[in-house]
């Protein structure tokens, strides 16, 4: 049974003392494919670093998290238009697999929502230039983010809504502009609300993902996240579905995959 975290930050400080561990308990769990998002210029050769070690497990993307869009976000975005042109030139060996994760954040300071906005627009229009996915980012946000969508609705606009807590109807409205659902420990919460409703979309629009160290799946919850546990992840999942798990696996690796360009 073959599983991709379609969300992890294994580069992450949280790992710095057992990282290799870490992606070997992934690794002979299932999980072959771990795509790791940015989030801003101090993390790059972090993300460089463990794709280098781990060239046939880990696929990047670039991008300028909305959590870190401040005063200097224009220098960010550069950073971010200059990696991508680096890795997208013929002579390139390496690609970015998306720009992620991008969006807008409500939930913990509201001070930048402008510039958060001119960030995510702005990163859309580089993920249509080269003809990549977005990886979008909604926290306390679904309406500022659905604008910027309806804006830039495009047959070249699609990607996945990360780490989705909405309810059926914000379900239905990403879906509708060629959006995945990134599913993770949220779903195994007792108060997560979107085990209530889930079934009622197909698995067609699925993929997994752990957000690790965030958001681990109960019993975990509140400890370190790991890509590991996106096996708690997938159980819940055959149970909402009342499908086989190696089905379910199935059907979002290959959305990962469609998705991801791989």
């Amino acid at each position: 049974m073959i599983l991709t975290d379609t969300h992890t930050h294994i580069y992450s400080e949280a790992f710095a003392e057992d990282q290799d561990e870490m992606m070997q308990r992934a690794i002979k769990s299932g999980i072959t494919r771990f795509f790791v998002p940015a989030i801003d210029s101090a993390y790059t050769q972090s993300m460089y670093a463990i794709e280098a070690k781990y060239p046939n497990h880990v696929f990047l993307m670039m991008g300028l998290h909305p959590t870190h869009v401040k005063e200097n976000y224009k220098d960010e975005l550069v950073h971010v238009e200059e990696e991508l042109e680096k890795r997208f030139r013929k002579d390139s060996e390496k690609k970015f697999y998306a720009v992620g994760e991008i969006g807008i954040d409500l939930y913990w300071d509201t001070t930048f929502l402008k510039e958060q906005q001119e960030a995510f627009r702005h990163q859309i229009q580089l993920a249509k230039k080269y003809k990549l996915p977005v990886v979008i980012h909604c926290r306390e946000s679904f309406e500022e983010i659905f604008e910027v969508l309806e804006s830039e609705k495009s047959d070249d606009l699609f990607g996945i809504f990360h780490c989705f807590t909405g309810t059926i109807e914000d379900a239905k409205k990403a879906i509708g502009y060629n959006m995945k659902l990134g599913i993770g420990g949220v779903v195994t919460f007792k108060n997560g609300k979107i085990d209530q409703f889930l079934d009622q979309i197909s698995l067609d629009h699925i993929v997994m993902e752990t957000d690790s160290p965030y958001l681990a799946p109960t019993p975990y919850r509140g400890k370190r996240n790991e890509s590991s546990y996106l096996i708690r992840v997938l159980q819940r999942l055959e149970g909402i579905y009342q499908r086989p798990a190696e089905e379910i696996a199935t059907i979002t690796t290959k959305n990962a995959k469609d998705i991801f360009g791989i």
